[in-house]
């Protein structure tokens, strides 16, 4: 359907990034999820067709594009694949955007133009064992020893940390304490820095293609001057880009649900059933309008959050309902594409088990369903 909110070049955009999709990803996903590889290759193809630093400013290699665009991009990605979706969007969201929006101009020209093109990924360490929902738990500690930051923790799935072209990482840690107050501050961590380890995780449900690690810090040792905007803003500066990742997440729900709702459609219209294909049956049919409406009520409320946040305008709370809406949406019209396809949907031979099994993060990564309805009822005024 035609959205207002869409100009010539987000039609565009949606056209390139669509068709890439289909011609590059779609006839090796299946692959990549089977064997749970990484693919450098397909990342350096994403970046070369733009896909990395989308909103960044050209003055740092990016594309200097407004942020409906990246979230269309991401959208369409993953309509055909969830693990490139998360590869993109956690470059994008959670890789550049701290040093975009926080980091002085040393950091982002040093940074920033590699990470751009899709050359190197960054990973954004906030999760802990015992730090998911409550990320004022960190216990990863950094210690100002001279000029340099001592660093001793652990972090717990983090996308793109561990791939062979990851550069580094933003942590928080403790920086100090005052009375019962703890002090947050975000830390540029390279891969190679002498102390730091990043182990790959396998054996995950979803996302199989893209890259999850563990970080380990144990005395790893980075200058004074690795602190990402000014020590005891850590916590500041990553929520604010969990407030960005809310709307990646979000559009990653609406592109699987849109994939789910067309190969429902598409198996519809094609299996048989007393006669006639079971699209023309009632109770298939009512199910697929249903999808449609869901889908579509996604797109309008996630567009809104989008266009508030490229206007200057307040979008925490919209990106907070677009997150939760767009990735039950995506849970709820999977589990019906699967019910249309009856028994077929259950084998790995058919693309919606897949998508079924993606979507599951996405009620529990960059904020549970729970923690999101915990801060909408907030701005409410609960």
């Amino acid at each position: 359907m035609e959205h207002p909110l869409l100009n010539e070049d987000h039609h565009l955009i949606r056209e390139s990034v669509r068709d890439f999709a289909e011609r590059e990803i779609k006839p090796i996903a299946k692959e990549l999820d089977d064997k749970q590889e990484f693919s450098v290759e397909l990342t350096h193809k994403m970046g070369d067709i733009g896909l990395f630093g989308m909103v960044v400013s050209p003055d740092y290699g990016g594309q200097g594009m407004d942020y409906l665009s990246y979230i269309i991009a991401v959208e369409e990605l993953a309509r055909i694949d969830s693990s490139q979706a998360a590869t993109v969007a956690a470059g994008n969201s959670l890789g550049m955007n701290p040093i975009y929006y926080f980091g002085n101009e040393e950091q982002k020209k040093k940074y920033l133009p590699m990470l751009c093109s899709g050359k190197k990924l960054w990973g954004f360490g906030l999760t802990e064992p015992n730090a998911g929902s409550d990320s004022r738990n960190s216990k990863t500690l950094a210690k100002l020893v001279a000029e340099n930051w001592v660093i001793n923790g652990s972090k717990i799935f983090i996308t793109n940390a561990s791939t062979e072209i990851t550069w580094g990482s933003t942590i928080q840690a403790v920086s100090g304490v005052h009375g019962k107050e703890k002090e947050f501050t975000a830390i540029i961590v390279e891969n190679d820095t002498p102390g730091f380890t990043a182990k790959t995780m396998h054996n995950k449900m979803m996302w199989r293609a893209s890259n999850t690690a563990e970080l380990y810090f144990d005395d790893c040792k980075v200058p004074e001057s690795a602190v990402l905007g000014n020590r005891g803003e850590g916590s500041k500066i990553m929520l604010n880009t969990l407030d960005c990742g809310r709307l990646s997440i979000g559009a990653m729900g609406l592109g699987l649900a849109q994939g789910a709702f067309e190969l429902a459609m598409q198996y519809a219209n094609e299996r048989i059933q007393f006669g006639k294909p079971i699209s023309k049956q009632q109770i298939i049919s009512f199910k697929l309008a249903d999808m449609a409406l869901k889908v579509e009520l996604a797109r309008n409320l996630l567009y809104k959050a989008c266009w508030l946040k490229d206007h200057d305008k307040p979008f925490a709370l919209e990106a907070a309902m677009s997150k939760l809406y767009c990735s039950e949406v995506a849970q709820q019209v999977a589990n019906e594409a699967v019910q249309i396809h009856g028994g077929y949907g259950l084998m790995k031979d058919y693309d919606i088990e897949r998508l079924y099994r993606d979507q599951r993060l996405l009620q529990i990564g960059e904020g549970t369903s729970e923690i999101q309805r915990l801060v909408i009822s907030r701005y409410i005024g609960c």
